[in-house]
């Protein structure tokens, strides 16, 4: 599938793509006690007629109903499923057709064009390789692009000093994972007194995670190799990758259409305001006909046509990050993606965990830090306290961990359980 040329080719795919998305979803019974009365050949003036579908309404289908009343019959077949991530209080197994699962590997695949990986080049994949697609999906679409894949999986399948082993040993220029996991990756080889940015990986490809420019610049810096973020969701497809870093994502508008709406109003926001994310999947919607979708993620939408390079075609979305978690201690709300910044910014930080806990009938915000080799760790700790006090008004506990304890806990961990709440 060849990179649309032009923004006008692109409108025009989508105006006959939004066309069949909404015959598909009249398959649907589901859809039909949902869906107006639409002329299909006014489509572009009637398309915010079609109602919003949000997770409530999938929340309030049995699993009966959604694979008799939401999905389609009379497809190409069913070649897997794709895992939800829980959206109706329990994860649902998505079916895909022999079509949607061609699609959905090119739109895996474009991620590696984003990030400049090609022919010849060598993949070490450490996502999960369990039920969830992620990780099987970013291995099998290498192929397409002719780079040669190992599949590690995540620290539950193989472990993470065998990891490094293979690394060593393989040689990939590629290394895709969670963020938080490239850390623990980081920070064992600094245990072991390795140098990860003396191996051959130059190229890093993250998804399912929050990457802060303070993260990135640690794991960069760590690896000595360039980050490319990802994005996707599983009632849709991997939807886009960075071209530039931290300037958000493209996404491939030629197989998914956007919309950035007021999330009371579900209205139209302006370029660059926060709203919130819908999406309808245009190609991957032969089964499950996931139209106007309300993903519940915040962003802002930018055209971002500035010419610079083939992906530059599409426009870009970018996480406002207001759905992260948070701390309430002492009556100060403590934004997880905001302590996180904080703590990656000191240089001297490996890795961290914070927990809130209660002792002695008072609230407190505990810090378990690992510092590296050559830094006073006294030093450290007084530093931190006095700036967490500054900038936050709580004043932490400070506990200073050997290097790679972090590593070793979060090992059986898809993603690292940072910020716990023992209270």
């Amino acid at each position: 599938m060849q990179l649309p040329k032009s923004r006008a080719e692109i409108r025009a795919t989508q105006s006959r793509l939004k066309r069949a998305a909404v015959e598909q979803a009249r398959r649907s019974s589901f859809w039909q006690k949902r869906l107006p009365t639409i002329n299909l050949e006014k489509l572009e003036d009637e398309w915010r007629r079609i109602p919003i579908l949000e997770k409530d309404s999938l929340r309030a289908l049995t699993d009966e109903q959604f694979y008799t009343e939401f999905c389609i019959g009379g497809h190409d077949g069913i070649s897997e499923y794709w895992r939800s991530g829980g959206v109706t209080g329990r994860p649902l197994f998505y079916p895909r057709s022999f079509r949607d699962i061609e699609f959905g590997l090119e739109s895996f695949a474009r991620t590696y064009d984003c990030a400049g990986a090609g022919r010849g080049e060598r993949a070490h994949v450490s996502f999960p390789m369990g039920i969830h697609p992620v990780g099987q999906v970013f291995s099998r679409c290498a192929a397409s692009r002719g780079i040669t894949v190992n599949w590690a999986g995540s620290g539950a399948s193989t472990p993470s000093a065998l990891q490094l082993e293979l690394i060593q040993s393989l040689k990939p220029t590629v290394w895709l994972g969670m963020s938080s996991y490239a850390l623990h990756l980081a920070n064992l080889a600094e245990a072991r007194g390795i140098d990860l940015s003396t191996f051959s990986v130059k190229k890093i490809l993250t998804s399912a995670e929050p990457v802060s420019q303070a993260k990135r610049d640690k794991i960069e810096r760590s690896w000595g190799a360039k980050l490319t973020d990802t994005f996707g969701m599983t009632e849709a497809g991997m939807m886009g990758a960075e071209d530039q870093p931290g300037l958000g994502f493209r996404i491939w508008s030629d197989m998914y259409f956007v919309e950035v709406l007021d999330p009371k109003t579900f209205e139209p926001v302006k370029e660059g305001e926060v709203g919130t994310l819908v999406v309808t999947a245009l190609c991957t919607n032969n089964v499950t006909p996931f139209l106007r979708w309300s993903s519940g993620d915040l962003v802002t939408y930018s055209e971002a046509e500035d010419g610079a390079g083939p992906f530059s075609v599409f426009p870009r979305v970018k996480h406002a990050h207001r759905t992260t978690g948070f701390f309430k201690v002492r009556g100060v709300n403590l934004g997880h993606q905001d302590l996180e910044d904080f703590i990656f910014r000191h240089q001297e930080i490996g890795d961290f965990r914070a927990e809130a806990i209660n002792e002695g009938g008072l609230d407190a915000l505990r810090l378990s830090i690992e510092i590296r080799k050559g830094i006073d760790p006294q030093a450290l700790a007084a530093t931190l306290i006095r700036e967490t006090k500054e900038k936050f008004e709580l004043q932490p506990e400070i506990v200073v961990l050997e290097t790679g304890t972090l590593a070793r806990e979060f090992e059986a961990n898809i993603k690292a359980a940072r910020f716990v709440d023992r209270r």
